[in-house]
């Protein structure tokens, strides 16, 4: 299967340009996707071209990522009906470093005829002065051309800066210069960069009549309309800083029936027959989720580690219910702030520990979970107060270093989604 085929059935191909087909079966190609550093981490819209990288290079071709420190100081006017803020050199090398490290998970960097290969346009056109741009760039394209770009078109009612109307001019340059330079004959990126990529194309058979091909995929969409990508708190970012492991594998866990098997042939290496069978067997069963623990696994392991898919695996456990308090004392001692990341903490003295505390002034008065003993008292005769996962019947309990997990925390959960952890120093 070439690489097209490949795209084709994962439902990633949007449009091409005529025989890139026939070039890509035929020879191995050196091809490029574009990254303006906007922010301080890729999101997982990013990683939508980086899997097209990723696939690129396994089919055996080579892959050039190109970081944008000088489109990011200019902002794509793609998708946006208001100019962008404007960043400073400083935020853009913070943010094209933060990048870097992110790529060199994904791509192999260091061996072999097709290792990756990562730019900064900011490179070739930081020497540039603005009669070069304008006679040896600007010249090769007329305005008409410039204007009829869906990009432009849309931001004509509110109005269009030239620095942003000129972006596409500069991407149009970043090809033809890695065309020039690198050989890269194939640019790839989502449907939203069509416009700007024709005009490097456009540039390359204008100015050396060369030849280049040209690849999209679609944009990630979901089934009830709302935007990919977007969580309660924000973005799905990669940094696991940003939006941690658990965080991001539950995301996928929640996908609908309807999204998540496209997402699974978009967000994985899993062949066709594997999914159409995890497809089949997720048909027979919805309710246990096959698909979208499939796709949590896949996607978490590969944006993460598998050791992160574990502990997300873990975090998910405990937090709903389904782990006893034999899963509490399995718990890695260095994976419990990230598993109660955002449960409320309390620190807890040892001695007061070791003497014994009785569980109403530990609720009370030494972590202040509950406002009175009277509702506290309420809470644990209605069965609703667990200790390490397991129900709290006896208002007059005494809580002592025995209780303890792995000799440092205790669990309570409070009704069926309130946790808190304290933790004994």
């Amino acid at each position: 299967m070439n690489f097209i085929e490949e795209l084709r059935w994962r439902g990633m191909l949007h449009q091409m340009t005529p025989d890139v087909e026939k070039l890509l079966s035929q020879e191995k190609v050196s091809g490029y996707c574009g990254f303006d550093p906007t922010a301080s981490s890729m999101t997982i819209g990013n990683f939508v071209p980086i899997m097209l990288l990723m696939r690129f290079q396994r089919m055996g071709h080579k892959p050039f990522a190109l970081v944008g420190g000088a489109t990011g100081l200019i902002g794509d006017p793609s998708g946006k009906s208001v100019e962008r803020q404007l960043m400073t050199v400083e935020t853009i090398d913070a943010n094209i470093a933060s990048f870097k490290k992110q790529l060199s998970k994904y791509l192999d960097f260091d061996k072999g005829s097709n290792q990756a290969e990562l730019v900064n346009n900011y490179d070739w056109f930081k020497d540039m002065n603005v009669f070069t741009f304008l006679r040896d760039i600007g010249k090769h394209l007329t305005v008409n051309y410039m204007m009829a770009k869906d990009s432009v078109q849309n931001r004509l009612e509110n109005g269009i800066s030239f620095t942003e109307f000129s972006y596409q001019l500069i991407q149009g340059y970043d090809f033809y210069w890695l065309w020039k330079n690198k050989n890269c004959k194939v640019q790839l990126a989502g449907s939203d960069q069509w416009g700007n990529m024709t005009a490097g194309m456009e540039l390359i058979r204008r100015i050396d009549r060369g030849e280049s091909h040209l690849i999209t995929c679609p944009l990630v969409t979901k089934a009830d309309g709302t935007k990919f990508g977007k969580t309660e708190s924000g973005a799905l970012w990669l940094d696991r800083n940003l939006t941690s492991p658990y965080q991001f594998y539950q995301y996928w866990l929640n996908a609908s029936d309807a999204d998540a098997g496209k997402y699974l042939r978009i967000f994985s290496f899993l062949d066709e027959p594997t999914i159409i069978e995890i497809e089949t067997e997720h048909a027979k069963a919805p309710h246990l989720r096959l698909l979208q623990q499939t796709l949590g696994r896949e996607v978490t392991t590969i944006v993460h580690s598998e050791a992160d898919y574990k502990l997300a695996l873990q975090t998910s456990e405990v937090l709903f219910g389904k782990a006893t308090k034999a899963t509490l004392a399995e718990i890695h001692p260095d994976s419990w702030r990230e598993i109660f990341a955002g449960v409320p903490l309390f620190k807890v003295q040892r001695n007061a520990i070791e003497s014994g505390i009785a569980i109403l002034p530990l609720l009370t008065e030494a972590c202040n979970i509950f406002p009175s003993k009277g509702e506290a008292r309420k809470l644990i005769q209605a069965g609703g107060l667990k200790l390490n996962l397991e129900k709290v019947s006896d208002i007059d309990l005494t809580v002592n270093s025995t209780l303890l997990i792995q000799n440092k925390y205790l669990v309570l959960q409070k009704g069926k989604k309130d946790y808190y952890l304290l933790e004994v120093e």
